[in-house]
């Protein structure tokens, strides 16, 4: 006999947690009792069943160690080694089935130490097993370390007992290479959390709260062993250390999984593929990562995809975004983020969502002072084109379009809405401000409807904002209006400044008019849009009633996005001071905040939208009265009009352009491969509501009198 298996577990090395670790008179079975919760129907072995276990080429330290169900099966048990305090559930002899890969129940040439085993499990050839509870109806495989130490955190960034040097805390170093925007991540933050944490570093009483908050929400005794949740398949697996699973998490040829927490459950299902390795990381509901990706120090937000060997490190990946084949470090992205290609690059980037990042651009690599210290901030909508190479620091406000070109120098766009390009032949920088109202509207309006029907939460705690006329843009579209109107401007619709690129360079605006009347008609849309909104969600009964609910409009406020949600930076600021004087002391009452912003935020959103368009207009809060609004509902009407046929003609042209056209060899080719135009569901649908617009407008005008 091997008196290897024979000697006390502490001899073996598996002495889990020291005494002075855990309370007085408490033990480590204790602790583990204490997360799992096990009833009382467990006993320990019969003398028949530890006869059948020895029969069966078993092993175990101390049988006696060993509890079971009542409806436990020895028989189910093969050639294992037992270590430790084990609890097994029931065992019957069927098979269970997950996407064509088929497992006996029972568990069978496998080591296990400390482990709290469920009902109906499978476990084959699990070459170490340590201090794990695992749930019910699980499959595992071919794993060859599953295991959890003494220390685990599972991706949080806590210190535990003994613990007292800070660099033994995880963090994660978004926005700037240096780490001087660093978070603390912890299961279950929101974008608008990281954001709020890595923007006001500068505020060490917010800073030392944010953290007091952390760390409220984890307990600091170690010992706590890992889970993996019901229903949980894991197979063809290296290794899996301490990492924390849900339940309905698929797991499969994956390399490392070290330092985790798999956020699973049955109508969010997350799964992780092929050759990944993931180390130090949060993953929320719904995620998939597969096929060889890299990630480190990192938060995937619920229903997000790193694929086809991204690269994700330093960096927190928004809601509902996908990853792929790229590199992405030390940035912090908002939900609804496209990067696709495997030779496009982003660093030390803030990027305020709904953005695509196109093959071949080149974010942030390109340093400018003597330390990887530089920075590049983008509103929503970010779209950078083929090859765009950017120097830090940039800015751009919302919905900025950069054609292809190495942009030789930092930049600065305040304007929102605008194409840029860079002008070799002249040497200059090109802009032309409401590119996307004027030449890509299908893409913008079908944008915003796209990831609102692509948001797959369930829980939405924070009320993102889809639509491109929303607080952000209205007040960069009023300021883009203010600096417009006071350049000079030439016979042909241009005119020239500086400050907007670091160089010597001019700076060529074009289409200047053009881009101040449809500014000037979008502030016009975004108030009756919300006009429309709350008449059809509170339904007053008169004009007078209505306006009672868009305030005197006697001051602009400013808006903040914080993750995707749209807040008043005044609320913002009672949210910091409350964190800083303990009046906020958990994440939990941070996320009820947003819930009740955006429960407000219609209204708000009426208010401000009121506000923007008398100062536009110049006409004060008195003048504006039902005649003026019937007057203006009549302009909303036209300026739909000419949307829905900008978003028409905008994809007409990739029915009628000579280049689209030569590779078919006949129109019904074309409508074979590219579907007719007449049948595109985006343009009908945008068609009915233009009709149902029409007619609420009607009917408003005739049950008000105006």
């Amino acid at each position: 006999m091997n008196l290897f298996y024979k000697k006390p577990i502490e001899s073996l090395g598996f002495d889990f947690i020291e005494s002075k670790y855990l309370p007085k008179g408490k033990s480590e079975y204790h602790l583990r009792n204490k997360q799992c919760k096990l009833s009382g129907e467990y006993k320990p072995l019969s003398k028949s069943q530890i006869d059948i276990l020895i029969q069966n080429q078993n092993e175990s330290d101390d049988w006696k160690n060993i509890l079971v169900s009542k409806k436990f099966n020895a028989k189910l048990v093969h050639r294992n080694r037992f270590f430790g305090k084990i609890t097994i559930g029931d065992l019957v002899p069927v098979y269970h089935e997950f996407h064509n890969f088929k497992m006996r129940e029972g568990i069978y040439d496998s080591m296990i130490i400390s482990c709290d085993i469920g009902n109906h499990v499978c476990i084959d050839n699990v070459k170490y097993l340590s201090h794990y509870i695992i749930g019910n109806d699980v499959m595992i495989a071919n794993v060859n370390e599953l295991a959890t130490t003494d220390k685990a955190k599972f991706g949080n960034g806590i210190l535990k007992d003994g613990e007292t040097d800070e660099k033994s805390r995880i963090v994660i170093e978004v926005c700037n290479e240096n780490g001087g925007r660093k978070i603390i991540p912890f299961d279950g933050m929101l974008a608008g959390d990281a954001y709020l944490w890595s923007k006001h570093q500068g505020d060490m009483q917010l800073m030392d709260g944010m953290k007091r908050l952390t760390e409220r929400k984890f307990d600091k005794q170690r010992g706590y062993y890992g889970m993996i949740g019901d229903r949980t398949v894991i197979k063809n697996c290296g290794i899996i250390k301490d990492t924390k699973i849900g339940t309905d998490a698929y797991i499969k040829g994956a390399n490392k999984l070290k330092n985790l927490t798999l956020n699973s459950d049955a109508e969010r299902k997350s799964q992780i593929g092929e050759g990944c390795e993931l180390v130090n990381g949060i993953i929320g509901y719904g995620c998939r990562i597969f096929y060889g990706v890299k990630a480190v120090r990192f938060i995937a937000a619920s229903h997000s995809q790193l694929k086809y060997g991204a690269r994700l490190i330093n960096s927190y990946l928004g809601n509902n975004s996908t990853i792929s084949c790229c590199e992405v470090l030390n940035s912090l992205i908002f939900p609804s983020h496209e990067q696709h290609h495997n030779n496009s690059f982003l660093c030390a980037s803030l990027i305020e969502g709904q953005s695509n990042i196109a093959a071949g651009a080149t974010l942030g690599s390109n340093h400018n002072s003597r330390s990887a210290d530089g920075e590049i901030i983008a509103g929503r909508g970010f779209w950078p084109g083929l090859c765009v190479s950017l120097k830090h620091n940039s800015k751009f406000a919302s919905f900025t379009i950069l054609a292809k070109g190495d942009y030789p120098s930092e930049l600065n766009i305040p304007i929102p809405f605008c194409l840029v390009s860079n002008d070799l032949t002249h040497d200059r920088l090109v802009v032309m401000p409401g590119y996307w109202f004027m030449y890509n509207m299908y893409a913008l309006a079908r944008n915003a409807q796209k990831y609102k029907d692509r948001d797959q939460r369930l829980q939405k705690v924070q009320l993102l904002e889809f639509d491109y006329l929303a607080p952000d843009t209205a007040n960069e579209i009023l300021a883009a209006i203010k600096l417009l109107e006071s350049l000079k401007i030439n016979e042909k619709g241009e005119a020239q400044l500086k400050g907007w690129e670091n160089s010597n360079r001019n700076v060529l605006l074009i289409k200047v008019p053009q881009a101040i009347n449809m500014f000037r008609k979008m502030i016009a849309k975004y108030l009756v849009d919300q006009m429309l909104e709350v008449i059809d969600q509170e339904k007053p009964q008169s004009f007078d009633l209505l306006k009672k609910r868009m305030g005197n409009g006697s001051q602009k406020s400013e808006w903040v996005n914080i993750g995707g949600q749209l807040i008043m930076k005044k609320e913002v600021e009672k949210l910091k001071d409350s964190i800083k004087n303990n009046k906020i002391s958990t994440w939990e009452q941070v996320h009820l905040f947003y819930q009740k912003q955006g429960d407000t935020y219609s209204v708000d959103k009426l208010k401000h939208a009121y506000a923007v368009y008398l100062e536009m207009t110049k006409m004060k809060n008195t003048e504006f009265d039902a005649s003026c609004f019937s007057s203006l509902l009549k302009t909303y009407n036209e300026i739909n009009e000419e949307i829905f046929s900008n978003i028409f003609s905008s994809r007409e042209k990739d029915h009628t352009n000579p280049f689209r056209k030569m590779i078919y060899e006949d129109e019904s080719e074309m409508n074979k491969v590219l579907g007719k135009l007449e049948d595109n569901s985006f343009i009908l649908e945008q068609k009915k509501k233009l009709s149902q617009t029409k007619k609420q407008i009607l009917q408003l005008k005739k049950k008000w009198a105006l």
